[in-house]
């Protein structure tokens, strides 16, 4: 038991020293783009296209970069290939830690494009198949869980934290931070190689441990065939085809992530625009949102997975989803939108236990491609989402709305988060993978 948890005692701090950098600008960077594109104005449609395009084109990025970063992860380690999004992430946040002028916002914009194609959504994706290769398929719904309680207290402690500095310092301590999330994943993370064929992983001196799972023996990789390892497309859909569960799995990801990215890229600026919020009003929210996902996370999550399943707690967790969506929609006065995110305490089961069903449906060898194969999916929805959401929103905030709903482009949001929901019902969870289906590529569930 101590040989297993200290590696993941590790991920876990490296998890949260992460996470808690990247979570305390969130609630500044709104104000720092309005200030830089839009000085002291209520309402600014030029800086919801300029988040909406950034969004897009990082989902662009990411969907091709998701399923290699997985499928390297299996043959190279996670360790090596945490090393690159960890290390870029650090770049634009000390651009802003020094200036938050035009200038530097437009040279802060362009780098955190170009980094976060890597870097979103890939920590978390590495952080899910480490914990996969370290804890026994019954108990990864709850490890799975405790990985999002520990992204949602440092949300939480990220937040609260910036509620009490200035801008300048907010991106200074970040910054700090990140730096020494990399350079304690470096020092302390075990390095882990799921590949027989492995002999030393990329940017690692000593020799991998290697976890002899995988069935069937490839030979080693040369430098110059790197990007050779990415998936095809005809890989992924192979993928989708081997069970119903994933593919029905997937398509919860793909709404569920085009919901979020679309409240994500219209809600900071529609309570802007509406309540009059600042940086400090959405520290609070995303403190009271953190503080019920943590709890449920950490405690309510463990308790009733063994009892409910993984099933059932995603279809509460995406109807809880529609009901905190609907509410910012038509929110009436500036206490709504606290009272939403206290709904976090139950929407916050659908990723972990969507990623767990996903987990389920595959062999120890293949946990890196299949998480990447749906964090490509998640980051095309994130391509499509604000193409579609950032125009309803800039249109109905502005002067010339076809008609007076502030909140339509949320509660469109709310829609696709529906079709999640129903989908989510849908889903028959099997038992976990069988051996034949390791060995067998080219099984398929009944």
């Amino acid at each position: 038991m101590e040989k297993l948890g200290r590696p993941l005692a590790h991920l876990f701090l490296t998890f949260f020293l992460y996470n808690f950098g990247t979570f305390m600008v969130a609630p500044t960077i709104t104000d720092v783009t309005m200030f830089a594109v839009c000085p002291h104005q209520p309402e600014c449609s030029l800086a919801i296209y300029l988040t909406g395009f950034q969004q897009a084109v990082i989902g662009l990025g990411t969907l091709v970069m998701m399923p290699l970063v997985g499928n390297l992860s299996d043959k190279y380690g996670r360790k090596a290939l945490l090393t690159l999004p960890m290390s870029l992430s650090i770049i634009p946040l000390a651009i802003l830690a020094y200036s938050r002028s035009r200038n530097f916002f437009y040279a802060y914009y362009v780098l955190k494009t170009l980094t976060a194609m890597v870097c979103e959504g890939s920590v978390h994706c590495l952080a899910l198949a480490y914990v996969a290769d370290n804890v026994p398929v019954g108990r990864r719904a709850a490890a799975f869980g405790i990985l999002s309680g520990i992204g949602s207290a440092a949300f939480v402690c990220g937040n609260f934290v910036t509620r009490f500095l200035t801008t300048a310092s907010t991106f200074q301590v970040a910054t700090a931070v990140a730096i020494a999330a990399t350079v304690y994943m470096r020092i302390f993370l075990p390095d882990v190689a799921v590949d027989e064929s492995l002999k030393t992983p990329i940017l690692s001196r000593g020799k991998a441990k290697i976890i002899a799972d995988c069935p069937n023996e490839i030979s080693p990789i040369k430098s110059d065939q790197i990007f050779k390892s990415r998936p095809s497309l005809r890989d992924m859909l192979t993928m989708l085809q081997s069970s119903k569960t994933f593919t029905q799995a997937a398509i919860v990801a793909f709404f569920l992530s085009l919901s979020d990215a679309g409240l994500h890229a219209s809600l900071t600026y529609y309570l802007k625009a509406e309540f009059h919020f600042n940086k400090d009003q959405f520290a609070d929210l995303m403190v009271i949102s953190g503080i019920a996902g943590t709890v449920s996370q950490l405690i309510v999550m463990p308790i009733l997975t063994p009892f409910l399943g993984e099933g059932v707690l995603l279809s509460v967790g995406l109807f809880f989803s529609c009901v905190h969506t609907f509410l910012y929609s038509v929110a009436w006065s500036y206490w709504v939108p606290y009272a939403a995110s206290m709904l976090s305490i139950f929407f916050v089961f659908s990723q972990p236990c969507m990623r767990t069903i996903v987990s389920k449906q595959v062999g120890s060898c293949e946990q890196g491609k299949a998480q990447g194969c749906i964090s490509g999916i998640s980051s095309f929805a994130n391509v499509v989402s604000p193409l579609v959401f950032s125009p309803l929103s800039a249109l109905f905030l502005s002067d010339n709305a076809p008609f007076d709903f502030p909140g339509f482009s949320i509660m469109c949001v709310g829609f696709a988060m529906t079709v999640a929901f129903v989908q989510s019902l849908m889903i028959r969870v099997p038992p976990p993978i069988s051996e034949e289906r390791v060995n067998n590529p080219n099984y398929v569930d009944a």
